[in-house]
């Protein structure tokens, strides 16, 4: 039988040596002193720009027109709806044009402090422009349009163009939201009186009754609500996005020339880019939201610091934070997640909340920070009951891993336990879910492809030098091994583009989704800068680079980079058209393959290509009509992106109905029925954490994703899709 340890003591070597080479780079480049932030930033910009250079999988030379790119990328990062630097901003910035190479390579630094005053000043004006277009009514009868689509627009040619572009996007957005309360209101009026009783809105007892107001008044309401949220973005800019933070945005620019996936952490986000990979962190043991008074507390985990203070409640407005006893930091116009990078921190350490009570009264309350796992990340499953048969569903949002701690969670590990509860409830078949998996571990997804293949390569892997290494499973057996789905969309990318590949080349398993996955067929790993801020080394004084130093290869020899990995069965889907994938980016690196490698496809199940071809003779009585509607409507929707927005209110009401029309077309396609929605249920080892949890919201959480399980239409087709590895099925002619 197959088991992970063996597996670990059989690769660790392999895995380690990785670990290594990232060692030297980390010694090689941690001497970096400082003085003034000038110096310091000159010193880290030229140290960026060697190991880019000299280290990364495929490097561009650092010269003249990598510097004209740079000042586009940056100018396009700090400003990406182009409404905020004029062309006469770029006119005058443009002397730097040819020059940034040279910085990176050691020159003082002056084109991004330079970018950054102009910014600043274009910044205060545009809240001055906001303020003085939302004090006065919009007149929505004159026959005027607004392009939202940047790409196909250029900067404001000066102020007063500048001026006219804020106005009309103010003027749109206004249009959408009073449109909206329009609608709120024919729809209350259209009520019976039965149904427009008073509701109660909270739980302390208020009461909201639904005002009716008139057109000239929701036009003051929709104009209020969009002045309230530029005032709230423009106050949380102002507190938040500082000199450092311009200048890692700067790096970011540069870095993100060589590849979509070559970036800069600075110190503080590289421990939240570890917290996620890992599913742990050291806080208070509190989910945080945001609403219009501020950033408060949602709800409190059962066990953890901020329970065991007995000081913290629901809905306490967090007002300010200090770490211990530095002065604390006003959070007012904080979003939620930059609140929650100042109360974590290392473990044992203090953090101090200055909270509002519900009563008004402010109060301060210290706590210790521990150790708090983000378990709602980690894989999990349920039973799905169709007939006399169960169908055991796997859902997997990350390849994470966490090999700083020996107890770390790692998924393998715990997709091996899942299956083998699974297996307990004698499931007829498995389905994983890798949908919206960004990826994660390389050495973890080799270990879980090994529980469903019998012994073999897994995954290759080529340097810049042109050196391949084949990553194996070399433990004979397998976990599982029956009859499996893999479920994967568009943004599916990295190691679950390995997973979905090397059980497609296996022919283990049958892959459904998007036409493709996302595309990322790079490796990349952590150089840090400078001495450790913590204990695990997790946070370096002056920050990481995530570089780009490998491809991976499938086990035929293609490479996923660009192209991705198809499915054998497309079903519907929403995003489909986005531009978001892998050869959307121009700084994408190219589609290549390499000489396959020897491997023994899967012969212990049924025959998938007639599995595959029983499906879709049923798919062809059933659902190509509406399958060929879903992406007719999908183009319709996604053509209108670059074309002008109307802001005459009977040319956009007619848009806006008919794009609605088209839009819920496509949602009935992809709803299940009624009579469809799947019988679903937890492992009866994991029924506690589902209905008798001591963290009741998690309870909620944990329920609530069953629901959404039994009623994913994706979901339902794999099921169905399972029926045909029955061999009395494949027998029915379709």
């Amino acid at each position: 039988m197959h088991t992970f340890m063996t597996y670990v003591k059989q690769n660790k070597w392999k895995f380690f040596a990785t670990l290594i080479l990232a060692g030297v780079l980390v010694f090689a480049f941690k001497s970096i002193s400082i003085e003034t932030p000038n110096e310091r930033h000159r010193k880290l910009l030229s140290t960026v720009g060697n190991l880019l250079e000299n280290e990364h999988y495929n490097p561009r030379r650092i010269d003249d027109q990598f510097s004209l790119e740079v000042f586009d990328a940056y100018l396009k990062a700090l400003d990406p709806e182009k409404n905020l630097f004029t062309q006469e901003d770029i006119a005058t910035l443009s002397k730097y044009k040819s020059t940034i190479d040279n910085e990176i390579h050691g020159a003082n630094i002056e084109f991004q402090p330079a970018v950054g005053k102009i910014y600043d000043l274009r910044y205060k004006e545009a809240k001055l422009i906001v303020d003085s277009v939302l004090k006065k009514p919009f007149n929505f009868n004159i026959d005027d349009s607004v392009f939202l689509e940047v790409d196909s627009i250029d900067y404001p040619v000066n102020n007063a163009d500048r001026f006219d572009r804020w106005y009309k996007s103010l003027k749109y957005r206004t249009l959408e939201k009073y449109t909206s309360l329009l609608e709120e209101r024919d729809t209350y009026l259209k009520k019976k009186p039965s149904e427009k009783a008073t509701k109660d809105t909270s739980k302390t007892g208020s009461e909201n009754k639904y005002v009716v107001k008139s057109d000239e008044e929701l036009e003051i309401d929709a104009r209020t609500a969009i002045a309230k949220f530029y005032h709230k973005k423009f106050e949380q800019f102002e507190k938040t996005f500082n000199e450092e933070k311009k200048f890692d945005m700067f790096l970011n620019a540069i870095t993100g020339l060589m590849d979509p996936h070559t970036d800069y952490f600075a110190p503080i986000e590289k421990r939240s880019f570890t917290e996620q990979m890992s599913g742990v962190i050291y806080g208070i043991g509190a989910q945080l939201g945001a609403d219009d008074n501020g950033v408060k507390i949602v709800s409190i985990t059962p066990g953890g610091p901020a329970w065991k203070s007995g000081q913290l409640l629901m809905n306490d407005v967090i007002i300010k934070i200090a770490q211990g006893e530095q002065e604390p930091v006003d959070i007012a116009g904080y979003e939620t997640t930059d609140a929650v990078k100042l109360i974590r921190g290392d473990l044992g350490t203090e953090v101090r909340l200055t909270v509002k009570k519900i009563d008004g009264t402010v109060k301060v309350v210290s706590l210790k920070r521990e150790k708090i796992v983000l378990d709602e990340g980690y894989a999990r499953s349920a039973v799905i009951n169709k007939g006399g048969d169960k169908i055991g569903y796997i859902w997997l949002p990350d390849f994470y891993a966490d090999f700083d701690r020996a107890d770390g969670a790692k998924c393998s590990e715990d997709v091996a336990r899942e299956v083998a509860k699974l297996k307990e409830e004698k499931v007829k078949s498995i389905i994983i879910d890798i949908r919206f998996n960004g990826g994660g571990s390389l050495y973890e997804v080799v270990q879980m492809v090994g529980l469903f293949i019998n012994k073999g390569p897994v995954v290759q892997v080529r340097d810049k030098l042109g050196r391949v290494q084949v990553l194996n499973d070399e433990t004979p057996g397998t976990l599982y091994d029956g009859p499996l789905v893999v479920m994967v969309n568009e943004f599916s990318a990295s190691a679950s583009e390995i997973f979905a590949g090397a059980i497609q080349d296996y022919k283990r398993g049958i892959v459904v989704g998007s036409t493709s996955t996302y595309g990322k067929g790079t490796v990349q790993r952590n150089i840090q800068f400078g001495k450790p801020l913590d204990s695990l080394g997790i946070q370096t004084e002056y920050g990481t680079v995530k570089l780009t130093f490998q491809k991976f290869y499938r086990i035929n020899g293609s490479s996923t980079q660009r192209k991705g990995v198809a499915s054998d069965i497309v079903f519907p889907d929403e995003y489909e058209l986005l531009k978001y994938r892998e050869r959307d980016n121009p700084s994408a690196l190219a589609w290549d393959q390499i000489q396959s490698s020897r491997f023994q496809p899967w012969s212990g199940g049924s025959n998938l290509d007639l599995v595959k071809k029983a499906y879709f003779d049923q798919q062809q009585r059933s659902v190509d009509t509406n399958n060929l509607k879903f992406n007719n409507n999908l183009n319709t929707i996604y053509a209108q992106i670059s074309k002008p927005s109307y802001l005459k209110m009977d040319k956009y009401l007619a848009y806006k109905k008919q794009q609605q029309a088209l839009i819920k077309e496509n949602d009935n396609i992809l709803k299940l029925s009624e009579k469809d929605v799947m019988q679903v249920a937890p492992i009866k080892v994991d029924y506690n954490k589902f209905y008798n949890n001591p963290d009741k919201p998690k309870q909620e959480r944990y329920q609530a994703w069953l629901k959404m399980v039994a009623k994913d239409k994706q979901i339902f087709e794999s099921v169905k899709l399972l029926d045909f590895f029955n061999p009395s099925k494949l027998s029915v002619k379709n």
